[in-house]
């Protein structure tokens, strides 16, 4: 029960915060946005049909749709964000003020509008429009949901093109591409490190080397050339981007033949990075 609070206090708060992005800074500043927002946001400069309304009608269309392809769970918590992005979308209509730099304006709205969506994600739900189809195309081929949606935003934000210009249009693709970032971080994890392999003849010293002066732990693997068939340590390190220079002073000193390999990762936690070490 109390995960389905959470749960639902983000997707609220996630809706509010995107709703802010669209009326404070993309609608002001007349910029687009992608999907099902893209299209309410050029009926509304066109005709001055409130986004709030067909975004509404038009997102419940496409959940009629996915209704058929998404969990239960899901479908519900997509009805209750496009419930309250409308409603916040309503009662923040025409609050914000042009920027005298544009570019500013679409910086923000890609900030608020990847943070809103991201907090719907990670409470279980979606925007609808363009996220029901990249929710789908996630759970049934694996898709990263934050390029499937730019994908599609992408050809919404081509067709706005001829209504707000060619300018206009170029700063709505720096506000998508900053929202997607945004999204992959908030989605994926706020908690970025490095993990490091190392192929050394000598990895013994440098697991020990690691544990004395940095205080991290290794994991160590056993594998084999496939030419040679020598077998070998393999080591495996997580660290801190900041640790990675002395780590990398570290191999040098003991083994500089050493093959190193270092991986972004996105999100980590557990013993030592979000819960204390063990006394």
């Amino acid at each position: 029960m109390v995960k389905r609070i959470k749960e639902i206090i983000l997707i609220l708060f996630g809706s509010l915060i995107f709703a802010l992005g669209i009326n404070y800074f993309a609608i002001p500043n007349e910029l687009a946005e992608g999907g099902v927002t893209g299209v309410t946001m050029i009926t509304y400069y066109l005709f001055q049909w409130s986004p709030s309304i067909t975004n509404f009608i038009i997102n419940g269309l496409l959940v009629l749709v996915g209704y058929k392809f998404l969990h239960r769970r899901v479908i519900v918590y997509t009805v209750l964000s496009i419930v309250a992005t409308s409603v916040f979308l309503h009662l923040t209509e025409e609050a914000g003020a042009p920027l005298d730099d544009t570019l500013l304006g679409a910086i923000f709205a890609g900030l608020f509008v990847g943070i809103g969506l991201g907090l719907v994600f990670r409470g279980g739900g979606t925007s609808g429009g363009s996220a029901v189809i990249a929710r789908m195309t996630n759970e049934y081929f694996d898709w990263n949901i934050s390029r499937t949606m730019l994908a599609i935003d992408l050809v919404v934000v081509g067709s706005a093109y001829f209504v707000i210009g060619g300018e206009k249009t170029m700063y709505t693709v720096i506000a998508l591409y900053i929202g997607t970032k945004v999204l992959d971080y908030i989605i994926e994890g706020l908690n970025p490190r490095k993990a490091v392999t190392i192929i050394s003849t000598r990895s013994n010293e440098v697991a020990e080397q690691v544990n004395n002066k940095m205080e991290r732990g290794v994991t160590v693997f056993t594998a084999h050339g496939s030419y040679t068939k020598e077998a070998k340590q393999v080591l495996y390190i997580v660290i801190n981007k900041q640790e990675l220079l002395e780590l990398k002073r570290i191999i040098h000193k003991v083994d500089d033949q050493a093959f190193v390999v270092v991986h972004d990762v996105r999100d980590v936690f557990g013993l030592g990075f979000t819960l204390p070490k063990a006394g």
